[in-house]
């Protein structure tokens, strides 16, 4: 486990133990799983990641640590245009966006300063002050654009 992930899983460890809340073994596999898993996923794809590796664990215990982890700012989630709620490591410093397909569901994380700077002046320009924001941008990636003009459906 990375020193990161080991950071991570420690203040997960901490807040459980600070509001009073059983650290089960189970609680630390999905834990320490979730915090090794890159990207975006649904509970069904995470659940399906944390059954090949303790097919003990039930899916409620893992919707329910995932939330856990969301309570204590360590996960978040994220709700695209299909409804589907996906989660990721929150990290600190570690701001983006998200560009996703509306095709095969492929999401790409961006950071763009420029963005950012753009989004500050028209908050400050409408007399706002940013605490934080959601910016999902939806179109068709270049493979589903491709196969689209090659008279195949998009995926």
């Amino acid at each position: 486990m990375s020193k990161q992930n080991s950071a991570s899983l420690a203040d997960f460890l901490e807040f459980m133990s600070r509001k009073g809340l059983n650290t089960t073994s189970q609680r630390r596999v999905i834990a320490e799983a979730f915090f090794e898993l890159p990207g975006h996923h649904t509970l069904e794809e995470f659940y399906q990641h944390i059954l090949r590796r303790d097919p003990g664990i039930g899916q409620t215990t893992v919707y329910r640590t995932l939330k856990l982890l969301c309570d204590a700012g360590l996960a978040m989630e994220i709700h695209f245009s299909d409804g589907i709620t996906r989660y990721e490591v929150a990290r600190p410093n570690s701001h983006h966006d998200h560009i996703v397909c509306l095709s095969c569901g492929k999401i790409v994380e961006i950071c763009d300063p420029r963005i950012e700077k753009l989004q500050h002046e028209l908050a400050e320009k409408h007399g706002f002050s940013l605490n934080g924001h959601v910016h999902n941008l939806y179109g068709l990636c270049a493979d589903c654009r491709k196969a689209t003009s090659e008279g195949q459906p998009a995926r």
